[in-house]
């Protein structure tokens, strides 16, 4: 908590950020710290923060498990799509996207005309490290295939690699970093 404080009273930092962009989004696999990063820059700038995938389950009344059970995984997509075109018309927000949001190029269009793209990069080890500790696991991350975990997380961060990097503004690897960290590289690289 220090930090935050400390970053809000720094000069004029936030006030520059502010004026350069109109939103930023957070963009990367599941459990790369991308929601916990938006709270916190949220708090840092002053935005609203709103978690793209937490929208889309308000908005359909089902878990994002439910959601896949039910009616796939391109009616998802389809819907993710929906609610981020809502988000892309506001301004000055913190926006925490789902992991597959750039499997879609208009969405990817979208966020590159309305803000800055942020990639939190993670290695596979990571990821199944956080994944495993989430209770919220089960209903905002279903399998997206049928393999074990370790085989999905590194084929879907490979596949997905090439598509964050396309999208991206920039990139922090949160590997070794904690959520103060992550923002504060995040910060340093807007200034």
């Amino acid at each position: 908590m220090a930090y935050i404080i400390k970053l809000k009273l720094e000069s004029n930092l936030y006030k520059t950020i502010i004026d350069k962009i109109m939103n930023i989004f957070l963009i990367g696999y599941r459990g790369s710290g991308k929601t916990s990063t938006g709270r916190s820059l949220s708090d840092i700038l002053g935005w609203p923060f709103i978690d793209a995938d937490f929208q889309l389950v308000k908005e359909l009344g089902m878990t994002i498990s439910e959601i896949v059970d039910k009616k796939g995984w391109d009616f998802f997509r389809e819907k993710e799509e929906v609610v981020l075109k809502k988000i892309c018309s506001l301004d000055n927000h913190i926006v925490a996207t789902g992991g597959g949001v750039v499997l879609n190029k208009e969405n990817t269009a979208n966020m590159k005309k309305c803000g800055a793209i942020i990639w939190l990069k993670v290695t596979p080890e990571t990821v199944k490290k956080r994944i495993l500790i989430d209770n919220k696991t089960k209903d905002f991350r279903p399998s997206l295939t049928l393999k074990e975990i370790d085989e999905e997380i590194e084929e879907t961060i490979l596949e997905r690699s090439p598509l964050y990097e396309n999208a991206m503004d920039f990139f922090i690897d949160t590997d070794n970093l904690d959520i103060n960290g992550v923002c504060k590289s995040i910060m340093a690289n807007l200034a």
